[in-house]
């Protein structure tokens, strides 16, 4: 299982970088601007989650982390710009990105040994912080703030197959497939099909 964690999360890492510099790009920033938007983006929902759970920040602690950011963001701040790309492209290495840190997150907090729903919580965090400092540092609302398709909320229901599915007896490895695939599958459907939650109105009451 800490080998599954290691290398998901470098995945998570690479990927999230990704999406930094891509959607930086649409800002037309220079080298230095898109490296810190992807950075940020890599590493801040893990970041925010280990202050949280009192424990040592991941890149910090093994900074095979910070190259992958740094060495993602810089290839693909290079080659993006080679390749015509929708301007929305960056909203699939988002999603794939959402899965995987979403199941890290949830698994670390349970190594941690917190409750199960401040562990499902732990998962969110990791994986839709990163992406509210992106949009954040491109002066955009972040997407989970919008009304639209799920986001956060596919993270919770991910994190919480996986926590329902270990209090089964299935194999941690196993649930955290499962898991990353159900979280994968909502925000992909969410995008095609615009699935999305109850938006809060307000009725007003008439002056008279």
């Amino acid at each position: 299982m800490d080998a599954l964690l290691y290398w998901v999360g470098l995945a998570a890492v690479a990927v999230n970088a990704l999406t930094g510099v891509l959607d930086a790009g649409r800002k037309q920033m220079d080298l230095v601007g898109a490296l810190l938007v992807g950075v940020a983006t890599a590493l801040g929902g893990g970041t925010i989650r280990d202050l949280l759970l009192d424990r040592n920040v991941f890149w910090v602690a093994d900074q095979t982390y910070l190259i992958a950011a740094l060495g993602t963001g810089f290839a693909t701040f290079f080659l993006a710009r080679r390749l015509p790309l929708h301007p929305r492209f960056f909203l699939i290495p988002d999603a794939i990105g959402l899965a995987l840190f979403t199941v890290v997150g949830t698994q670390v907090a349970l190594q941690w040994h917190t409750p199960w729903l401040v562990a499902s919580l732990m998962g969110v965090t990791t994986g839709v912080v990163g992406g509210v400092l992106r949009d954040i540092l491109c002066n955009d609302v972040p997407l989970v703030f919008l009304k639209g398709e799920l986001y956060a909320s596919a993270a919770w229901i991910g994190a919480l197959t996986l926590i329902g599915l270990q209090a089964l007896d299935i194999h941690a490895v196993n649930a955290s497939w499962i898991a990353m695939a159900v979280v994968l599958a909502l925000r992909l459907a969410a995008m095609r099909y615009h699935l999305t939650l109850p938006a809060f109105r307000q009725k007003l009451e008439n002056a008279d």
